[in-house]
């Protein structure tokens, strides 16, 4: 299966950063990827981090939302159901029960343009140099679940996909979990990644969650310097499940392309079962 990580270095402004998306998941689209995934904020990096909770939309209908009222969801639902790809949205706010906070959700679409598949970020970032500092539990509210979906190719083949979100991605723990019941095929991990951080730690702990799950890794990414004087680090990467990179780019709008080999995953988990091995968890 052809996939795809869809670089952005989004804007203050919701709807140049919907044209940017479209235009990416019609390239990758154009150029045989069957999934498609934006990055985490695809839709707005504001100058403030109080800006989501403007632009922050009510869940939609799955089957059809309504543009007036959740323009991002129909974008994505549009262009899934355009491309014939499953369109894997990055993160947009929903707005929930409380006033001064959303939950930073990532959702996804089959290629009818359905929603089949709701991810709230569960760990939220927080980071303090002295210079620069982060809070995300100052405008978010965590989600409690994790989610998981199935996905036929257009050969018939299922793929376990789990969802996770950026900082989701220090947590070893979380995709033991996911993959307990059945083991994973591909994670999705959209992202917003500092510069700070991504330069120590990104491509290392990507290539961690693959080897130890044995599994493909899509990582989309933010990538580059934004109006709010913002650097994210890029380097949207895919996979294998030896821990091998297999498509990067370091910076800018960009289409990330690789080809998912599911008999290379059988073939490493044969030669090192170590999912039949694990003890603990």
């Amino acid at each position: 299966m052809k996939v795809a990580a869809l670089q952005m270095v989004s804007t203050p402004r919701v709807a140049e950063n919907l044209a940017t998306a479209r235009a990416l998941i019609a390239q990758a689209a154009e150029a045989g990827a069957e999934l498609v995934a934006l990055p985490e904020y695809f839709c707005l990096m504001g100058l403030r981090d109080a800006d989501k909770l403007v632009i922050a939309e009510p869940l939609a209908d799955a089957l059809a939302p309504d543009a007036a009222t959740a323009p991002m969801q129909a974008m994505l639902a549009e262009a899934a159901r355009t491309h014939g790809v499953w369109v894997i949205g990055g993160t947009l706010p929903l707005r929930g029960h409380e006033a001064q906070r959303v939950s930073n959700t990532t959702l996804v679409y089959n290629p009818q343009g359905e929603r089949v598949a709701r991810y709230d970020k569960v760990h939220l970032f927080c980071f303090d140099d002295g210079t620069r500092r982060y809070d995300e539990a100052a405008t978010l509210t965590p989600g409690t679940e994790p989610v998981a979906f199935t996905l036929h190719d257009r050969s018939g083949q299922a793929w376990r996909i789990a969802l996770a979100v950026c900082y989701d991605l220090r947590f070893p723990e979380l995709f033991r979990q996911l993959g307990r019941s059945e083991p994973l095929d591909l994670i999705v991990l959209p992202a917003a990644f500092t510069d700070t951080t991504g330069k120590a730690h990104w491509e290392l702990l990507l290539r961690a969650r693959a080897v130890e799950n044995l599994c493909h890794v899509l990582a989309p990414a933010q990538g580059g310097l934004h109006e709010n004087g913002r650097a994210t680090f890029g380097h949207s990467l895919v996979i294998g499940p030896w821990g091998e990179v297999l498509a990067m780019q370091a910076e800018g709008p960009g289409v990330v392309l690789a080809e998912l080999d599911r008999q290379r995953q059988t073939t490493v988990r044969t030669q090192l079962p170590a999912l039949q091995h694990r003890v603990l968890g």
